[in-house]
């Protein structure tokens, strides 16, 4: 008999694939007992986008989560997955970081790490493998799984070879798009089950609509561990059913010997919950043949989605994953999986956003082609390398090699805010949200988003609008409130818009088109005398209106700002940092000039519609 052991993905991988990683801790803890009784080889609950989701958008201490969930899962594994030396981040960290963070994991509770690196450079797995088996926790060693002219079985089998020989207990086929087929998993699960004596673990994505079918083929090959999601966060981006998979198997040699009717109320549970993020369900939820070609991997798609429809962008969807397999191209086909996948992703809607393809490249792109993140599988475009670095040295070392020890300076940069060595680390992950997050949680004054009901959203399509409401924007939540005066009849009529009790006196000639008139605290509804010729947005920034004025091609935050009143700039300089989806993207100059105006700091949101940074041309 050979049993098949199942991980079970509904608290990470599935909410992530689904509704971009929105799902909170309160949600998950009152099922975990059943959850736990279940017998599950692992349950996947901590690592991915998880982290960066509690800090970025749901506000809650990402280690308080994994203290909790182990709490309440006090007979399972709880698996995590981690990106080699980049860990939870989207940089490479020390090495004396990658062992902290893997020791600190440890401490609260995970037992699996399930380790890859998006390159499938092996001399990035090496530290965090090694952290791993210092401190007695499962490494598993994951080869992210892709398709090109340079990836194939033979190629994928010495990867497995490598990383038995660093001494991981398990490998993983992170199949993380969903491009396997029934007979390329049979193919390359036979050749690894002969190469290697370790336990074969299969992970792929239900995107294509071949999972399922390649999964049953893995396992008359040999693979004995496989990663299914619960029905109400299965299919589509996410995985094969953990419900099917059970009956499928049952009766057979490889009967998981799991209880589907204890399954089935895990699954009364979740779907009641998954109700409750409705905003966030991605708009790709079947199956996507398309996948097979673009490679967008299930954990991506729906944040895209997201991304593109808060732009009011999502009609650009399909340019943009049309435009993922030629940037990849341009790479040297890497996998892609967090981080390439973000780094190829945000090139792409760049190109397509701005109109020309690597007009703007981003700080990720320059440090990929720089090797910054190991080595590129192809030869990478020549052209788009020189555009993008030109003549810069390539670094052929180890990234990490170039790193000096950081966990005494990140210790000394955030001695204020930190309360402990898991507050160091989430400042290391990510230092600017981070630091947000942690002063934000040390004054109590942490502001997770909205959750909406359908229900109270459908109230508000009466004949009348609210005149007060809250407004959620890129994460920030504002109090609206609407005054006005004049009859409905003139063409124009003035309105007074309170923002966080701050009023502004707008001009409405059209239902999309808002002009400020005045600016100060309004009280007695009397009209400004000095009428601004410069429209503005809601967050006060004017909109663009003449060449000089430099805009982003989406919604972002200000990372860095780069030029001030009164600099003289050339054409193609950089002047401002934009952080968005994930990526750093360099903001340049778009003609030689002076420095007139600048309207934004480092931190603010920033939206395609506003004007943040003006030049006077020359």
């Amino acid at each position: 008999m050979s049993k098949i052991h199942i991980s079970e993905l509904v608290l990470r991988d599935g909410h992530q694939s689904l509704i971009a990683t929105r799902m909170r801790t309160e949600d998950m803890l009152p099922i975990c007992a059943k959850l736990d009784a279940i017998g599950f080889w692992s349950l996947e609950a901590w690592g991915g986008a998880t982290f960066d989701a509690c800090v970025r958008f749901l506000k809650e201490d990402p280690w308080e989560r994994l203290a909790k969930l182990r709490k309440a899962l006090p007979n399972s594994r709880i698996q995590m997955l981690l990106r080699g030396q980049n860990l939870l981040g989207y940089r490479h960290y020390s090495d004396d970081v990658v062992q902290a963070f893997v020791k600190k994991s440890a401490d609260n509770g995970v037992d699996v790490f399930r380790i890859f690196d998006a390159m499938n450079d092996m001399r990035n797995l090496k530290t965090s493998i090694a952290a791993v088996k210092k401190v007695g926790k499962h490494a598993e060693g994951a080869i992210s799984y892709t398709t090109s002219p340079v990836h194939d079985v033979a190629h994928f089998v010495g990867l497995a070879k490598e990383m038995e020989a660093m001494g991981c207990d398990t490998i993983a086929i992170k199949d993380m798009a969903g491009l396997l087929t029934p007979q390329s998993t049979t193919d390359l699960v036979k050749a690894m089950r002969a190469a290697v004596k370790l336990p074969i673990h299969l992970h792929s994505h239900a995107t294509s609509g071949l999972a399922s079918m390649s999964i049953l083929k893995g396992i008359e090959h040999g693979a004995t561990m496989i990663d299914t999601c619960n029905s109400s966060f299965s299919e589509g981006a996410s995985h094969p059913t953990t419900e099917s998979l059970i009956a499928a198997l049952q009766g057979t040699e490889y009967d998981t010997g799991l209880n589907l009717a204890k399954v089935q109320e895990v699954t009364a549970y979740f779907r009641e919950v998954r109700r409750k993020y409705w905003q966030f369900e991605s708009e790709f939820t079947g199956v996507d043949t398309r996948v097979l070609v673009n490679q967008v991997p299930g954990g991506m798609i729906s944040n895209l989605s997201n991304q593109l429809k808060e732009q009011g962008a999502l009609d650009k969807m399909d340019a943009v994953l049309a435009e993922i397999p030629r940037v990849r191209e341009d790479l040297g086909y890497p996998p892609l999986v967090t981080p390439t996948s973000q780094i190829v992703g945000t090139q792409a809607v760049l190109n397509v956003m701005t109109g020309t393809r690597y007009k703007s490249v981003t700080n990720e792109v320059k440090n990929y082609f720089l090797g910054q993140y190991g080595k590129a599988p192809a030869a990478v475009n020549d052209e788009v390398k020189k555009l993008a670095v030109g003549d810069a040295e390539v670094i052929t070392c180890r990234p990490a090699d170039l790193l000096e020890p950081e966990m005494a300076k990140l210790q000394a940069e955030s001695d204020r805010i930190a309360k402990s060595e898991e507050d160091v680390l989430t400042y290391a992950m990510f230092p600017d949200i981070g630091q947000t997050f942690l002063q934000e949680r040390n004054a109590g004054s942490l502001k997770p988003e909205v959750l909406q009901t359908k229900e109270a959203v459908n109230t508000t399509a009466a004949r009348y609008a609210p005149n007060e409401f809250n407004v959620t924007l890129h994460g920030e939540t504002f109090h609206i409130k609407l005054t006005g005066s004049g009859h409905s009849g003139e063409e124009k009529r003035p309105f007074y818009v309170s923002v966080d009790g701050i009023a502004e006196e707008v001009i409405i000639e059209t239902l999309d088109e808002i002009e400020v008139s005045g600016s100060g605290s309004t009280s007695n509804g009397n009209k400004s005398n000095s009428k601004k010729k410069v429209s503005t947005t809601s967050s006060g920034r004017p909109r663009p209106h003449h060449a000089g004025c430099i805009t982003t091609a989406m919604p972002g935050t200000i990372v860095a700002v780069k030029a001030k009143i009164g600099d003289k700039v050339k054409a193609g300089d950089g002047v401002l940092v934009i952080e968005a989806m994930k990526m750093e993207n360099e903001i340049q100059a778009s003609t030689t000039g002076t420095v007139v105006a600048v309207h934004v700091s480092k931190g603010d949101s920033v939206t395609p519609d506003e004007s943040l940074l003006e030049i006077q041309p020359e």
